[in-house]
This record gives C-alpha cells, sequence and structure tokens, in this order.
C-alpha cells in the first residue's frame, strides 16, 4: 500500500487540517515508511506466539484490605459548601 500526494491532501480536507505542498510529500513517505515496516511485520510467522498484554511479565501486588480509619463521616460533612447533616450538598450545575 502506498500513499500519494492527493490521498494525503483528502485525508488533511476531511480531518479540517491545513497541510502545505512540503508537509504533505514529508507526510507521504514517513506514512509510506511505516506501511513498509507492517508489510515487513506481517511477513512473520507468529503461529506458536502467545498474545501479550504488555512485555513485562508482572503481576499486580496484592494488599490487605482493611480500613484505616472510622467513624470519619462527621469531619468529611463538615467540608460541604451547605449545611446538611446527612448527605454532602454542592451547588446545583443542571438545571
Amino acid at each position: 500500500m502506498t500513499i500519494d500526494l492527493k490521498t494525503i491532501k483528502h485525508i488533511s480536507k476531511l480531518s479540517r487540517i491545513s497541510v502545505d505542498d512540503v508537509k504533505a510529500d514529508k507526510l507521504a513517505g514517513d506514512l509510506n515508511s511505516i506501511f513498509d515496516f507492517i508489510e515487513k511485520l506481517n511477513e512473520l510467522n507468529t503461529d506458536n506466539v502467545e498474545p501479550l498484554t504488555s512485555v513485562a511479565e508482572t503481576t499486580l501486588k496484592l494488599r490487605a484490605d482493611e480500613v484505616k480509619s472510622e467513624n470519619i463521616r462527621d469531619q468529611i460533612l463538615k467540608n460541604s459548601p451547605e449545611e446538611n447533616e446527612d448527605f454532602f450538598v454542592v451547588p446545583r450545575v443542571v438545571e
């Protein structure tokens, strides 16, 4: 697959990005080199290769689910802009 100047101009028009001829020519060369690299990758035999989610084979460290502080509800509700003893009240943003 090759990208020509006409295709670059069409894509830039669709994306509403102004690209002059010099930049469009460089962009076409860059995209063509990327597509050439992708074609080389497609030639590789990957039949016995398992898919990866990450190149680093690590597992997440687990920690105990512990309650660090108790009964701080009243302290939190003191930060509410309006006074209410049951809820955290904030200004209305949707009419």
